[in-house]
């Protein structure tokens, strides 16, 4: 008798999974959990559920072609409404609709897989199968109403050519006004997933190709993807604020990215930006000392009330010791310094009988 593993994968890598083991009729033979350092696994076909709440799932009208060109066409639809680039993502397909119909997609994050599956190993497990838990509803039979059931923390909703997960307390601005119809019997819920496991709507793993990148960090992240584009203002907000993480998180990439090409000597575990950060402040201002000892002097000279104290120059740099009549004085100290090319880090800053005593390293803009 052929039997088939299904695995709800948790929203969290700390908790246990929920296991069903099915037969070839999708009769649940045994329920429990999977969790580490467990008995081994038996071998059989594992079919994954997992969190909906990180797949975009829409319908498309698509063009034919093979899959790999549908998928790229699928991905090149979509751009508008994903929050990170092409070749971060996986998009599958679900089988071909009749005529006049339109086809259904999932795009997922290829490191989330790739997460999906570390997961998996560890318990000792391999799907073939993965499915996003809202695919797993039926469609309501009227256009006015939506299927819904918890999966974890979160609650999975199913419509005409709509389906996603989001959070409860969302269900209500998603719905905007359609009748939600609650599935909430356990065994109502097993005989979806049995029926999911043994026709499975799309299957996520279909899309991933050769290429998935490890990212082993967990997968509720804010910005995998941009979140769902629906009906709601608040999703679009909420896929907004995802889009601006991603951004911020490339950015910073390619300031490490460029921190490591201007010194290649860094090492890979250190904080690129900051090492970087810290040889320029540090580095020898442009002319050597001579040169430094002029600008600050003309700096000095710009601001009222200011004084040069002490000027030293080592292996450490140029340092200086400046007095001042109010903070925001240093600030111009700094200004005139970038005018020349020149940096001036505040080491430390104290008052001193009514003045204010920085000592200050002069280094490369």
């Amino acid at each position: 008798m052929s039997r088939i593993r299904l695995i709800l994968i948790p929203p969290s890598a700390a908790l246990p999974a929920t296991c069903l083991t099915l037969d070839a009729q999708g009769r649940v033979l045994t329920r429990g959990v999977v969790e580490l350092g467990g008995p081994a696994a038996e071998p059989m076909r594992t079919v994954a559920v997992v969190p909906g709440a990180d797949v975009l799932i829409r319908w498309l009208d698509l063009p034919t072609g093979s899959s790999a060109q549908v998928a790229a066409a699928t991905l090149h639809l979509l751009r508008d409404d994903l929050a990170a680039p092409a070749d971060r993502l996986s998009a599958a397909l679900g089988p071909v609709p009749a005529p006049g119909e339109r086809r259904l997609v999932a795009v997922v994050g290829r490191g989330l897989l790739q997460a999906w599956g570390d997961y998996l190993s560890s318990l000792g497990l391999k799907a073939d199968v993965m499915i996003p838990d809202s695919l797993v509803l039926p469609e309501p039979a009227e256009d006015g109403a939506l299927s819904a059931a918890v999966f974890g923390a979160d609650l999975a909703l199913r419509g005409r050519e709509l389906a996603l997960s989001l959070q409860p307390d969302l269900a209500e601005a998603v719905a905007a006004g359609r009748v939600l119809e609650r599935i909430d019997r356990a065994d109502e819920i097993e005989r979806l997933l049995a029926a999911a496991a043994l026709n499975p709507p799309v299957n996520l793993l279909a899309g991933a190709g050769r290429r998935v990148e490890a990212d082993r960090r967990g997968w509720k992240r804010a910005g995998a993807l941009a979140g769902v584009l629906l009906i709601s203002p608040l999703i679009l907000i909420l896929a907004a604020a995802g889009h601006d993480e991603w951004r911020a998180r490339d950015a910073e990439q390619r300031a490490e990215a460029a921190a490591r090409q201007a010194f290649p000597d860094i090492a890979p575990t250190a904080d690129a930006v900051a090492e970087a950060t810290r040889r320029l402040t540090t580095a020898p201002p442009p002319g050597g000392t001579t040169a430094a000892a002029a600008a600050l002097f003309a700096a000095v000279e710009s601001v009222e009330g200011a004084e040069l104290d002490s000027l030293t120059a080592d292996e450490g740099g140029v340092r200086a010791t400046v007095t001042y009549a109010a903070y925001q004085d240093l600030e111009a100290l700094q200004q005139v310094m970038a005018a020349r090319g020149m940096s001036l880090t505040d080491e430390s800053t104290v008052d001193d009988q009514g003045k204010v005593v920085s000592e200050v390293r002069v280094g490369g803009a």
